[in-house]
């Protein structure tokens, strides 16, 4: 049996979060249903591209889940809902607060049918607090959190971040990291819980070293002037000749010495904090194309790589030796092309040799609702 199987979870999110948070349920084995309003369904379908009849963005993070239809505002429909919440184990949303109360769907209401419930809901700043009816996204919440600042980039180029770091590192993670510690204390109490997860609030950690610096020093670090945001020359992007980047992380002395030696800087130019010392390396390292600092890194302990695209990363042999794109993903088109990769072992997943959809707007309706 899968970790996860004949657990029941009723998943009311839409985009990103919510969805990512229960498609790793859905991998450990649990069945996952997804709510969804008829006619267009959750707002991830409509987004392009498309891949198939719905967006390759949808595909990806609703895997293997089941779709039922209704209109929650109306009250024949909503009412339709009860024999599902009282059997189910878990249930995931993630509406502005207030509002799965005025549907009759919030914990309290649901608890009172089914006490064994484990209820998560996922906002950008939690159920309290002034904030807690603000609207944002992935950008505002690194920015109120103090994260973004570190490493923007100039005040006439900042930089946006390539990853939606507070949807999937500080809402998804932590919203079934939270739920698993609650179906463990639910098998030992009997008794659900409700989980209140902040995305804003989950930001914190990643900033740990930042927090100690500035509470213990009185030092707060500064936008690229710490050593993991580019104020050491040992912890830059790079450059070369051809336009591609070397990432040199030798933080370590000992790889610093030797990422000093492989590309011959001058004993000079050893004092990593020295603004000159980036200054040289990067003009050292501009002066060969990528293919000469990637022969010459490679087999060194140097913890120095260059940037690969996403495209090139997927043919990676270190990716492909581990499986990674092993499990696909299809649609009602026949189409077939790999799953996400998601952080849950394959020992917990089921059998990648065939491939799974995600579900069409409505299909599980006549399984779920009499």
């Amino acid at each position: 049996m899968r970790p996860l199987q004949d657990v029941l979870v009723l998943d009311f999110s839409t985009l990103l979060p919510g969805p990512m948070a229960t498609l790793l349920l859905t991998e450990a084995g649990a069945e996952v249903v997804k709510i969804e309003r008829p006619g267009s369904g959750e707002d991830m379908r409509a987004y392009a591209p498309h891949w198939g009849a719905d967006s390759v963005n949808f595909a990806m993070l609703n895997r293997g889940k089941k779709s039922v239809a209704l209109d929650l505002k109306n009250p024949e429909q909503r009412a339709k809902l009860d024999p599902l919440l009282a059997r189910a184990d878990i249930i995931v949303e993630q509406f502005r607060p207030g509002v799965m109360q005025r549907l009759g769907l919030d914990y309290a209401s649901v608890a009172k049918i089914n006490s064994r419930i484990i209820y998560c809901s996922i906002t950008g700043y939690g159920q309290t607090g002034p904030k807690r009816d603000a609207v944002g996204h992935d950008l505002n919440y690194i920015g109120d959190a103090g994260l973004l600042a570190l490493s923007i980039g100039s005040a006439d180029r900042p930089v946006v971040p390539p990853a939606l770091i507070a949807d999937i590192a500080g809402g998804a993670y932590p919203a079934v990291m939270n739920i698993l510690l609650a179906v463990t204390e639910r098998a030992r109490t009997g008794k659900g819980r409700y989980l209140d997860i902040a995305m804003t609030d989950n930001l914190f950690p990643f900033m740990y070293w930042v927090l100690g610096e500035g509470i213990a020093t009185g030092q707060w670090p500064q936008n690229g002037g710490s050593l993991v945001t580019g104020g050491s020359a040992r912890y830059r992007l790079y450059p070369t000749r051809d336009g591609q980047v070397v990432a040199a992380a030798p933080l370590e002395q000992k790889f610093w010495q030797n990422f000093c030696r492989i590309i011959g800087l001058e004993p000079q130019y050893a004092d990593d904090k020295d603004p000159a010392a980036a200054k040289r390396v990067a003009e050292i390292i501009r002066g060969k194309d990528a293919a000469h600092w990637e022969n010459s890194f490679r087999g060194q302990d140097c913890c120095c790589t260059v940037v690969k695209s996403a495209r090139a990363a997927m043919t990676d042999p270190q990716f492909i030796a581990r499986g990674l794109f092993a499990h696909k993903l299809s649609n009602a088109q026949g189409q077939v092309i790999p799953a996400l990769p998601v952080p849950v072992s394959d020992a917990f997943r089921g059998s990648s040799a065939t491939p799974i959809p995600a579900p069409t707007l409505g299909a599980h309706n006549a399984d779920y609702i009499k």
